[in-house]
């Protein structure tokens, strides 16, 4: 139970942290920190939280990371349901103080958004399914191997949430103008509740594509990370 509890509060982290940036800081007038500096909070996010539940949970935070990991023979099938539940709370749990939060703006309006990810006329640079569906599954799958190979055995010991955190902050600088980056259920689920309408129609594709690309990110690097004998 400590563990899920671990993935509950991590997610929740994330969640506020990443998508909390999108939604109170990216555009402040004069001093928003944009594209770039949301990018950064998200990798922040888990960098912060791999150093202090990585040792309780793994600090997956992440459906798709879950899966990809048990996919790649790193965790047990039988933890795989309690973690997503624990994850997805947390990603709901971190939206639902985040609109407390922005709901204390004059003006604020959910329904424009509230960094939900979406394709189409919901995507921010009006990017159709085709590219969002190929840009979540391979924004993911790298994830996956550059999660599998910094917590190898045999990579540098205790630089992995560095690696993992950086990764994840570049993911975002390329995929933010096709889907808003989600390459985490978890994440997509955590707003798109409160947002409603399109949100919830269009997040069948940020469960699918990551998973998918977790699972395949698993593959390639038990082809590539294989020990030789």
């Amino acid at each position: 139970m400590k563990a899920c509890y671990a993935e509950f509060f991590g997610t929740f982290w994330l969640v506020l942290g990443g998508c909390g940036s999108a939604v109170l800081a990216a555009a402040f007038p004069g001093v928003g920190i944009g594209l770039l500096g949301v990018s950064l909070a998200f990798g922040l996010t888990v960098l912060t939280m791999a150093f202090a539940i990585g040792h309780i949970s793994g600090c997956h935070l992440n459906p798709a990371v879950s899966i990809g990991l048990w996919a790649g023979g790193r965790f047990p099938a039988n933890k795989l349901v309690s973690y997503i539940v624990a994850q997805v709370l947390g990603g709901i749990v971190a939206g639902g103080v985040l609109l407390v939060i922005a709901s204390g703006r004059q003006g604020f309006d959910v329904a424009a958004g509230f960094a939900s990810n979406g394709y189409g006329a919901h995507s921010p640079g009006g990017y159709g399914l085709l590219a969002a569906l190929v840009t979540e599954v391979v924004m993911t799958m790298t994830f996956l191997v550059v999660i599998l190979g910094a917590t190898d055995k045999r990579a540098p010991a205790g630089l992995a949430p560095i690696a993992i955190g950086l990764c994840l902050t570049l993911i975002h600088l390329i995929s933010i103008p096709v889907t808003n980056t989600s390459v985490n259920p978890a994440r997509s689920t955590g707003v798109a509740v409160f947002v409603g309408g399109w949100a919830l129609a269009q997040l069948w594709l940020f469960w699918v594509a990551p998973i998918v690309g977790g699972v395949l990110g698993a593959g390639v690097y038990r082809l590539i990370g294989r020990e030789a004998k």
